[in-house]
């Protein structure tokens, strides 16, 4: 009897250890994946992207997601855009996860600043992070004294964000002081950043349960749903639209089409597309940094091509507008950093093709106002007629296929006698005896044997 209580007893056990097994299963089953928000970001950090990644940021608190990442391959970008970007990350409520991949990316300049500021920081194999040192738009070095308080702004900053975020502050100084760059493998072994993983799931799957610093956040991201964001088609336009080369591109469109305008009133093509050119060019200009005297170069040169038109310089005007024109260029985005500045072969090209539109404009014109007219009084000074009436003093001639009343002192002229027409009085001519060279010259539709 003993033995049949034991065996009740040790099947009561087994059963509900079962249902205890099937109840956790079936609670699993039930529970709600992870959301992850993944943001697409291979691009330069500028004012479109800055607001492509803050409202990405933006939505992913919104709607309650477990963690945002940043596919991040940048060469960096404006610092203003940056530090707006990285206030976003501070603020989030959800944590950030900056993500340096697919492999062959980096996180360079503004981007290390976004690592650092990030809750998570990773990294794909055979990726780099470093070289923060700004610089010049010239690819040059700064001024020795702006560039000891711009350098030693930027160390802090960094340094600060990698410090609150548990990682490696001296070298992020360094990505600033000397332009220190690392590959993935020995950024994760510098404590550069958090996790080196070969794709997102797996990144996921490594930071879930990680405690973020300063948020202290426990990251909930294994086996994540994942939902991938890019630019939308508009906000590609708008950052397509803002690239240096292409701006001055559209300021030369638009310089041109005006000054055609202006020197040929009432084509209308040639100024909608110049106005138009300038909109697009100067909505490049209102998103990014500009230099007021590249600006006003490029507006001198417009000055110098349509003098041009008005003064007999011999291509002098024409070619200051060029040499303006390309220094403009060079200069427009100077304090809008190294990855903006206008190619000097673009600028060349650009300038030296305006000069000879121009130039080539400028001659037509003067062609065609050193072109003796073909209507009105002026016309028909010069022209060569045949006497119908006797000129003494007074008689007909026959010019241009008219008969003229016309008055001569080379007279008296007899009808068939070649003249040439020296004043135009009213509705009549004064002529005189046509030279040999002048009456073997075409008489028009006139000739002596014509009848009235």
């Amino acid at each position: 009897m003993a033995a049949f209580l034991r065996s009740l007893v040790l099947l009561a056990a087994l059963a509900a250890g079962g249902l205890a097994a099937v109840d956790s299963a079936f609670s699993q089953e039930g529970a709600e994946r992870p959301r992850v928000l993944a943001v697409e970001f291979e691009n330069d950090v500028n004012p479109i992207t800055q607001e492509y990644l803050t409202d990405a940021i933006d939505k992913a608190n919104r709607e309650n997601y477990d963690a945002v990442v940043l596919l991040t391959d940048t060469p960096g970008g404006l610092d203003s855009s940056m530090r707006k970007i990285i206030k976003k990350e501070l603020e989030s409520d959800v944590p950030v996860v900056l993500y340096v991949y697919p492999e062959g990316s980096r996180a360079a300049s503004a981007g290390v600043f976004l690592a650092m500021a990030a809750d998570i920081a990773a990294m794909a194999p055979q990726t780099n992070i470093g070289s923060s040192t700004p610089i010049s738009s010239t690819g040059g070095e700064i001024p020795s004294d702006l560039r000891r308080k711009v350098i030693n702004d930027a160390a802090a900053f960094i340094g600060e964000l990698a410090r609150e975020h548990g990682r490696n502050a001296e070298w992020a100084e360094s990505a600033v002081r000397v332009a220190s760059n690392l590959g993935a493998t020995e950024a994760l072994e510098k404590n550069v950043v958090d996790v080196v993983a070969p794709d997102l799931p797996t990144l996921l799957n490594e930071i879930d349960g990680m405690k973020t610093e300063p948020k202290g956040i426990v990251m909930n991201t294994a086996g994540a749903q994942v939902d991938t964001i890019e630019m939308s088609l508009w906000k590609q336009i708008l950052d397509f639209l803002v690239d240096p080369n292409l701006i001055v591109l559209l300021m030369s469109i638009g310089l041109l089409g005006l000054t055609i305008e202006i020197l040929n009133p009432g084509l209308i093509l040639p100024g909608t597309v110049g106005a138009i050119s300038l909109i697009l060019g100067f909505f490049g200009l209102q998103v990014l940094p500009i230099s007021w005297a590249g600006l006003l170069l490029m507006l001198l040169a417009l000055g110098f091509f349509v003098a041009e038109a008005f003064v007999v310089s011999h291509g002098a005007l024409a070619l200051a507008g060029t040499v303006s024109f390309v220094l403009g260029a060079l200069l427009l985005f100077d304090p809008a950093g190294e990855i903006y500045d206008v190619s000097i072969w673009v600028a060349l090209a650009i300038g030296l093709t305006l000069a000879v539109v121009i130039g080539g404009a400028m001659t037509k014109v003067w062609q065609v106002r050193r072109t003796r007219p073909q209507t009105g009084q002026d016309e028909m000074l010069g022209a060569v007629g045949v006497v119908r009436e006797r000129l003494d003093p007074t008689g007909l001639v026959f010019v241009h296929g008219e008969l003229w009343q016309a008055r001569t002192e080379d007279g008296p002229l007899d009808p068939g006698d070649r003249v040439a027409v020296e004043r135009v009085d009213g509705l009549r001519l004064d002529v005189r005896r046509a030279d040999p060279v002048e009456a073997g010259e075409p008489v028009g539709a006139g000739t002596a044997s014509d009848s009235t």
